[in-house]
C-alpha cells in the first residue's frame, strides 16, 4: 500500500468548512478520514488518501486528495446510491467542492418535482398511482 500524499491543511480544511457555510447558511462538522483508492487502473495498488467527509440534508459527502493538488469527489445516500460529477479529477479543491455541491443540489431539486410529479399524478389518477420503481 502506498500511502505519501500529504493531508489537507488547516488552511484548505477551512476554505471548504467556508464553502459549506455558504451553501447551508450554518457551520457544517467536517471530518478528516482516510481512505484507500486505487489511483492506477493498471494496478491493483491502494493508495491511502486524505479524506475530507460531511453529510447534509441525507446526503454524504467525500472529497479525496489523490496528490498534492489533485481531488475526486462524491456523494452518496447509500452503498447503492453513490453519485459524482461528472469529472474524474480536479486541479482546484474550490472547483471540486462548489461542483459537488452543485451536483447534488441539482440533484436534490430532480428528486423534489419527480416527488411532487409522482403526487400530482396520483391526486389524478387515483390511489393507485405508485410512482417509478427503484430497482
Amino acid at each position: 500500500m502506498h500511502t505519501t500524499i500529504t493531508d489537507f491543511s488547516t488552511a484548505q480544511q477551512e476554505y471548504v468548512a467556508n464553502l459549506l457555510v455558504q451553501r447551508y447558511t450554518k457551520q457544517v462538522e467536517l471530518q478528516l478520514a482516510d481512505s484507500e483508492l486505487q489511483l492506477d487502473q493498471e494496478s491493483e495498488e491502494l493508495t491511502v488518501c486524505p479524506t475530507l467527509y460531511w453529510s447534509e440534508r441525507g446526503a454524504q459527502f467525500v472529497v479525496y486528495k489523490v496528490d498534492d493538488e489533485r481531488y475526486r469527489c462524491q456523494f452518496f445516500y447509500s452503498a447503492t446510491e453513490q453519485f459524482g460529477t461528472g469529472h474524474d479529477e480536479y486541479d482546484d479543491i474550490e472547483k471540486c467542492v462548489v461542483t459537488l455541491l452543485q451536483v447534488q443540489s441539482d440533484h436534490e431539486r430532480q428528486l423534489a418535482n419527480l416527488s411532487a410529479a409522482a403526487t400530482t399524478i396520483a391526486a389524478l389518477e387515483g390511489d393507485d398511482y405508485q410512482g417509478p420503481l427503484v430497482i
